[in-house]
């Protein structure tokens, strides 16, 4: 078979693929950002060319600030608990923990995340209860009822208590991963630290974080999209109240979309987090190509 028709053939083997993505995939975000520059109800035939007035109302908005803010904090607070003590738990687990109870405690810190977003949503909206949740009854019992409060009701505390949620259900998952990284190390290189005169600290300063810098790298840009993608937690728990507190880039796209109908400056909003996740995405195949660590 000639070169010409081996081409021929991939591409004719490949085709209904490459036809499946740009209709599922590309299509629609070309869409969107066309309904961007419009002015468009869903009840309407007709759709207005209003240029970068969806986009340039967004950056004017109030809500939009503070659904960034908790975007970032949100990001934030899984990069520190979530990578940062998930590695530090995964560590301890290799190193003080073996065998069957090893096994354990892995199926401990993964089965969180096999709980619905929605089932854990409910039960920590009983857990944070004002009156009857466990937070409050256990504040009060250690003489601390001054810190008791609505924690869902009150904008000082609402959103850190849903970040809070997500970081006990994902926390353990995230050291699930990186345990497997770590396992990944020959023990020689600690054997050799130790030899050197290296405690544990040490050995998981110039050991551990050095040769699982890879995995490091790629769960802390997955752990920062998927921050930028939050909604259910919110959906759950307080759809965005108290007065907007706990608003976030989903959840203000869904509102304007499906409550407000503003689709085009829903489309707007959609647009600048698929930009802000392309610029994630890009960073990650930058930094993961260029810091690889070979064993």
């Amino acid at each position: 078979m000639t070169t010409r028709r081996l081409r021929l053939s991939a591409i004719l083997w490949a085709a209904p693929a490459i036809l499946v993505i740009l209709a599922l995939l590309y299509y629609p975000l070309a869409q969107n950002l066309r309904l961007s520059f419009l002015q468009w109800s869903v009840f309407s035939p007709e759709q207005e060319f209003v240029g970068f007035k969806n986009y340039i109302a967004a950056f004017s908005d109030a809500v939009f600030w503070i659904a960034i803010r908790n975007n970032v904090a949100y990001a934030a607070a899984s990069l520190v608990i979530q990578v940062g003590l998930g590695l530090m738990l995964a560590a301890l687990l290799d190193r003080f923990v073996k065998g069957k109870l090893q096994a354990f405690f892995r199926s401990v810190y993964f089965l969180p995340a096999t709980i619905s977003i929605t089932v854990t949503g409910v039960l920590f909206s009983f857990i944070y209860h004002p009156e009857v949740g466990f937070l409050n009854e256990a504040l009060r019992g250690l003489g601390l009822e001054w810190l008791a409060r609505v924690w869902l009701g009150e904008p000082e505390t609402a959103i850190w208590a849903i970040i809070a949620m997500s970081q006990w259900q994902w926390t353990g998952y995230v050291a699930a991963l990186l345990l497997v990284a770590i396992q990944r190390i020959p023990s020689e290189l600690y054997e050799a630290a130790a030899l050197d005169g290296a405690g544990p600290v040490r050995q998981f300063l110039n050991v551990t974080i050095p040769l699982t810098r890879e995995m490091v790298a790629v769960m802390s840009i997955v752990t920062v999209s998927n921050a930028f993608l939050v909604f259910n937690e919110i959906v759950a728990m307080t759809n965005g109240g108290p007065n907007n507190a706990t608003q976030v880039l989903g959840t203000l796209i869904y509102q304007n979309a499906f409550v407000n109908d503003d689709m085009g400056y829903a489309s707007a909003i959609a647009t600048i987090v698929l930009f802000i996740t392309l610029i994630i995405g890009a960073v990650q195949l930058f930094y993961t190509s260029r810091k690889r660590v070979s064993l």
